[in-house]
């Protein structure tokens, strides 16, 4: 169903509602104008511009290379887009840990620069303090926890995380932590789905899950994986809704075939 111009705004407060309710909150990844249009005209909750556009925009092999620079011009492209969902901005690696102060700097210049409506981080405790630095200027965050991919060299794997009793009990009081902090939602990635629910029943901010399970207050993807564009992902996870690598490339193999030919454009494609 299309979404009308006068649609009523996705806020972080309807994600609150959406949680008291019972009702799942949709996510997906955006990048770009084109794709972030249609996104929000599906009637998708929440468009993360995720620093996952290191891997699948730019074809890195991990977020890590990413810059504030570049997050600014993807958001900034998908804000332009949007006119219902909640626009998320993935803080890059590099722009808020350790240094407050510069995590302050940072997330002001998302908003101010990109015109975002919320930034995310990934980390518990040790990132508290930029945080509610951050969220002293009115800037809403959204945590991340689990698995944190801007952290994949300190875990060394992709692997499910917080398996472990100790890992898990850390998660969970991180998650306490993130709430009376006053971050609005937290993603949880690549975790146990008991332990995902737990979080959900014990913290009253909505949970969003990656591999988490159906027992959390909503879902995302990345935009690339559940379309079927990057067909070399496939973890348990993912479920794809589409094969758009196969019919992209059959189109373009149709395109060579029919200028090769003589047969595009024909009489009623010119001038």
């Amino acid at each position: 169903m299309s979404v009308h111009k006068n649609v009523k705004k996705v806020t972080t407060h309807t994600l609150e509602t959406h949680k008291n309710s019972g009702e799942k909150i949709s996510m997906l990844t955006g990048y770009d104008f084109s794709m972030a249009k249609i996104i929000d005209e599906s009637g998708k909750d929440i468009i993360l511009v995720g620093d996952s556009a290191s891997n699948v925009m730019a074809g890195h092999e991990t977020t890590l290379p990413i810059t504030l620079d570049q997050m600014i011009y993807h958001a900034s492209s998908v804000v332009r887009a949007v006119k219902r969902s909640l626009v998320v901005v993935d803080m890059p690696f590099g722009s808020y840990q350790g240094n407050s102060i510069e995590a302050l700097s940072s997330a002001i210049r998302i908003m101010k620069e990109s015109g975002g409506h919320a930034v995310k981080m990934e980390g518990g405790k040790e990132i508290l303090e930029s945080i509610q630095r951050i969220l002293t200027a009115g800037i809403p965050v959204m945590g991340h926890l689990g698995l944190t991919p801007q952290s994949i060299y300190k875990f060394g794997t992709y692997i499910v995380r917080a398996k472990e009793e100790q890992e898990a009990l850390s998660l969970i009081e991180d998650a306490k932590a993130l709430e009376a902090a006053g971050c609005f939602a937290i993603v949880l990635e690549k975790i146990p789905s008991t332990l995902a629910k737990k979080v959900a029943e014990t913290v009253s901010i909505p949970i969003i899950g990656i591999g988490a399970g159906g027992d959390v207050d909503g879902q995302v993807l990345v935009v690339h994986d559940m379309l079927g564009i990057n067909n070399e992902f496939n973890p348990r996870f993912l479920r794809k809704y589409n094969n758009l690598h196969e019919q992209m490339r059959t189109a373009f193999e149709d395109y060579i075939k029919d200028v090769r030919s003589g047969d595009f454009p024909n009489a009623s494609e010119q001038y």
